[in-house]
C-alpha cells in the first residue's frame, strides 16, 4: 500500500452512498488504505447513518449531497457509490468543485456520457477513475500472469461466467425495468465481464448478444449472453445470470497449447460482507478451488495440472488512487476505459433487441 508521506495528513474522502457498493466496498477499502481517511458519508437512511458511525466512529454522516459539496474545500475525493443514475451528474459536480472522482461502475449509462465526464476532468486536471475492482480478482491475476507467460499459446476462445442461483427476483432500482436507472444485468455484471475481456485481449470489433426476463416479477434482465469478435482474433464468450440452477466454470479458456480452467468466485466479496477486513492472508483462497491448466479428455479432472491461484488484491486499487493523488502515479482504471466497454454493452443491447451482429 502506499504510505503517508511523513508530515503530510490523510487525503480526506467523501463517500456518496452507503447500501451495497458504498459499505461493503467502498468504506471498508478506502479505511484500510494508508493515505487516504474516511472523513463523510451521505445517505438519507438513518439506519445506514447509524451503520456508519458504528463501523467507523471517525466518520461524520450528512444526509445529501448539496452538504457534502458545502465542504468541497475540506475534502481531497469523492467516491460516487450511489445508483446508477445518479453517477454523472454526482460526478460532474464534485469535478466542478475542483474534486477528483471515483465513480463505481457503470461509470455512465451510455459512451459518449461517459467521454463527456473524461474530458471535464482532462480540462480541469483532475483524476477520474471508474471502480472496476473485478480487475483484481484472484481468478483475473492468475490469467494475466498465464497470458504473459504464453502459458496458453495463441487464445482462441475466452469464457467467463459471472452467474447466481436467484430465482426471485429482490427488486430495487438493480432490478427495475425503468431504463432511467441503468439496472438489469447487462450494465451490472456485465460491466465487469466486458471490462475483463477488452482489458485482457484489447478491443472488440463485432458484438452480438442474447438477454431476456426469465423470472416472474422481474423487469430488467436476469440472463445474459455476449459474444465478443476482438481486432486481434479471439472470441470471447461471456455469460451473467441470476438463473443459473448449476454454475458454470468462472473461466475456460483455450488456447493452442493449453486449456485454462476456474471454478469458482473470488472470496473478497463475501469475506467484505462478513465484516472482515484486509490484512495478513488477505484475497487468498483454499488450494482445492485452484485451476487447472494444460490439456486432456478427461472429464473428471479436465487435464493438466493444477494451477496455484494468485491471492486477489482489492486494496490495490484505492492505494493506486492514493498514489495516483499523492505522487501523480497512473490512474488505475481510467474513465475512456471505461467508456470502450460501455461501447460494448450499447452494442450488446441493441444486438439482443434487435437479434443482430453489431459491428463497432
Amino acid at each position: 500500500m502506499t504510505g503517508t508521506p511523513p508530515g503530510n495528513p490523510p487525503l480526506r474522502v467523501g463517500l456518496v452512498g452507503y447500501g451495497l457498493a458504498g459499505s461493503v466496498f467502498h468504506a471498508p477499502l478506502i479505511a484500510a488504505t494508508e493515505g487516504l481517511a474516511l472523513d463523510t458519508v451521505v445517505t438519507s437512511n438513518p439506519e445506514r447513518q447509524q451503520q456508519a458511525r458504528a463501523e467507523f466512529p471517525d466518520v461524520r454522516t450528512v444526509a445529501t449531497p448539496d452538504e457534502l459539496f458545502d465542504r468541497a474545500g475540506e475534502l481531497d475525493l469523492v467516491v460516487v457509490a450511489s445508483p446508477n443514475k445518479t453517477h454523472v451528474p454526482l460526478a460532474t459536480r464534485a469535478l466542478e468543485a475542483g474534486l477528483p472522482v471515483v465513480v463505481d461502475k457503470p461509470v455512465a449509462g451510455t459512451a459518449a456520457e461517459a467521454r463527456e465526464l473524461a474530458a471535464l476532468a482532462e480540462e480541469r486536471g483532475l483524476l477520474l477513475s471508474v471502480f472496476q475492482n473485478r480487475r483484481w480478482d484472484n481468478d483475473f491475476r492468475t490469467l494475466r500472469k498465464l497470458l504473459a507467460e504464453d502459458a496458453l499459446g495463441e487464445v482462441w476462445r475466452f469464457e467467463s461466467r459471472f452467474e447466481r442461483w436467484r430465482p426471485k427476483p429482490k427488486g430495487g432500482w438493480r432490478e427495475s425495468g425503468d431504463p432511467a436507472e441503468i439496472g438489469g444485468l447487462l450494465y451490472d455484471l456485465g460491466s465487469h465481464v466486458v471490462d475483463q475481456a477488452l482489458v485482457l485481449f484489447g478491443p472488440a470489433t463485432q458484438v452480438y448478444a442474447e438477454s431476456v426476463v426469465r423470472r416472474a416479477g422481474a423487469e430488467a434482465d436476469d440472463d445474459t449472453f455476449i459474444a465478443l469478435t476482438h481486432a486481434n482474433g479471439v472470441r470471447s464468450h461471456l455469460h451473467v445470470s441470476s438463473t443459473a440452477a448449476q454454475l458454470g466454470p468462472r473461466f475456460r479458456v483455450l488456447g493452442s497449447k493449453a486449456g485454462y480452467v476456474k471454478h469458482g468466485l473470488d472470496p473478497q466479496e463475501a469475506a467484505l460482507r462478513e465484516g472482515r477486513r484486509p490484512g495478513p492472508g488477505w484475497g487468498e483462497e483454499d488450494e482445492s478451488l485452484w485451476g487447472r491448466i494444460g490439456s486432456g479428455d478427461s472429464p473428471l479432472t479436465g487435464g493438466g495440472r493444477v494451477e496455484a491461484t494468485l491471492a486477489g488484491d482489492y486494496p490495490a486499487y484505492y492505494a493506486a488512487v492514493a498514489k495516483a493523488l499523492r505522487e501523480g502515479g497512473p490512474n488505475p482504471v481510467d474513465a475512456r476505459e471505461a467508456a470502450a466497454a460501455l461501447d460494448v454493452l450499447e452494442a450488446a443491447r441493441r444486438s439482443a433487441r434487435d437479434s443482430v451482429v453489431v459491428t463497432l
